[in-house]
């Protein structure tokens, strides 16, 4: 997978000649945007290439996972799908793009078995074993958590890398209760990722777009609920710690627009926390007047504080995976 993603994105960035009309961030001027020239945004397409690469390997050779990889593949199509055809027109809506990834979400609990049934809440688990409630209920946590990953991907390496921290802890969790599939399916994407990670850090040669953001927030999303249901030590806790830093810029982010600002919560704005941190952090201890290569670099310099930030939810996630209490309390 790593070296699938890294020579079909390395494709990408060769002949962004022939498809930059298309394909190319070309708006500089958001309020959320920080790079300063025309950069591809469809590095999920490199990603995605290479997780069916290499589900197609791993069934060519028998492997024990290659259903479920194909089977996941299959699934996240619609979230795919509507963020590239985004990254590509610029004519998708946020509403489509939540609604592609609902229909993922769907279609994963259909053939995955990948339904929430239990978050450690006695009351919200009563509901949650009606079977109406876990269906619409996982839809929305996902579509929901594949939004954040979309809203964290502000900054070269940072939505990248936070996902691959996730992954690493869900392996790791994983390897623990010794379930080998979701294992497999973790390091499969966390090597996707990496290939992309390259290109995209620290020079910015290609972003994610919102393809690979929503694909990436799909996996990781429905792994977490897999990892849950399939191993009853797990708490529904670790789930929730994992991702803590998407969910919870996604909530300040819905806040923040709608009751401070009065406004919709889909448009942009300039206040997310990493933004934040660019803003107030680096451009204050390197400068403002800088030459646009010094800047890059400088966008470059603020994934690292948000790698370390959300560590502080996924070290503990890691460490008490089987306790709910110590988990809530690290929430």
């Amino acid at each position: 997978s790593f070296f699938t993603s890294l020579l079909s994105i390395l494709f990408v960035i060769r002949y962004q000649h022939l498809h930059g009309a298309w394909s190319a961030d070309s708006d500089l001027s958001g309020p959320q945007k920080f790079h300063s020239m025309s950069v591809p945004r469809i590095g999920g397409l490199g990603i995605f290439v290479a997780l069916l690469v290499t589900g197609v390997a791993a069934w060519l050779q028998s492997l024990s996972f290659h259903r479920d990889l194909l089977l996941l593949v299959l699934a996240a199509l619609p979230a795919f799908v509507m963020g590239i055809t985004e990254d590509l027109t610029k004519r998708i809506g946020a509403g489509l793009r939540l609604l592609g990834t609902a229909i993922s979400a769907g279609i994963a609990g259909y053939l995955l078995n990948a339904w929430i049934s239990r978050i450690g809440i006695a009351g919200v688990d009563r509901l949650l074993a009606i079977e109406l409630v876990s269906i619409l209920f996982t839809c929305f946590a996902v579509a929901g958590l594949a939004n954040a990953y979309n809203i964290i991907d502000g900054f070269n390496g940072l939505a990248s890398m936070i996902a691959i921290i996730a992954l690493l802890a869900i392996s790791y969790v994983a390897f623990q209760v010794q379930d080998k599939m979701i294992l497999y399916l973790a390091v499969v994407m966390v090597g996707a990722i990496a290939g992309f990670f390259i290109w995209n850090y620290p020079r910015g040669l290609i972003f994610l777009g919102d393809g690979g953001a929503y694909l990436i927030g799909f996996w990781v999303g429905v792994l977490t609920i897999l990892l849950v249901n399939r191993n009853p030590l797990v708490s529904p806790w670790f789930a929730i710690l994992v991702n803590a830093y998407p969910i919870f810029e996604t909530l300040f982010t819905i806040w923040r627009r709608v009751v401070h600002q009065g406004r919709n919560p889909g448009l942009p704005d300039g206040a997310h926390f990493h933004s934040l941190i660019y803003r107030r952090m680096i451009k204050w201890a390197y400068g403002s007047d800088l030459l646009p290569a010094q800047e890059a670099l400088n966008n470059s310099k603020t994934s690292p504080y948000l790698w370390v930030i959300s560590s502080i939810s996924i070290i503990p996630a890691v460490l008490w995976w089987k306790r709910p209490f110590v988990l809530m309390l690290c929430a």
